[in-house]
């Protein structure tokens, strides 16, 4: 299945898979850096623990306790490289 970002006037739709999981990787990379930065947790189930597991599986790089900051890059990092991967379209 193709995957792919559609813009529109009415918001913006992520289609299959790969776009599904760079939304995902955009909604991590804001709960790290909110807890990197105020210890903020976006909710109860995304504990920190949590968090770096997560972002353990889009890298493939393993993080210890405290590494939110480090972690939030590393998936700002994969976030460039899976947005230039896939295609935009404009409705």
């Amino acid at each position: 299945m193709e995957s792919y970002i559609e813009k529109s006037a009415g918001g913006l739709s992520f289609v299959g898979p790969e776009a599904t999981t760079l939304f995902a990787a955009v909604a991590l990379k804001s709960a790290l850096v909110g807890y990197a930065k105020f210890k903020m947790q976006p909710n109860r189930h995304y504990s920190p623990t949590y968090m770096l597991k997560a972002a353990s599986g889009l890298t493939g790089r393993q993080y210890k306790r405290g590494q939110h900051a480090q972690a939030a890059q590393d998936v700002a990092a994969w976030i460039e490289t899976a947005r230039a991967n896939i295609q935009t379209r404009n409705v």
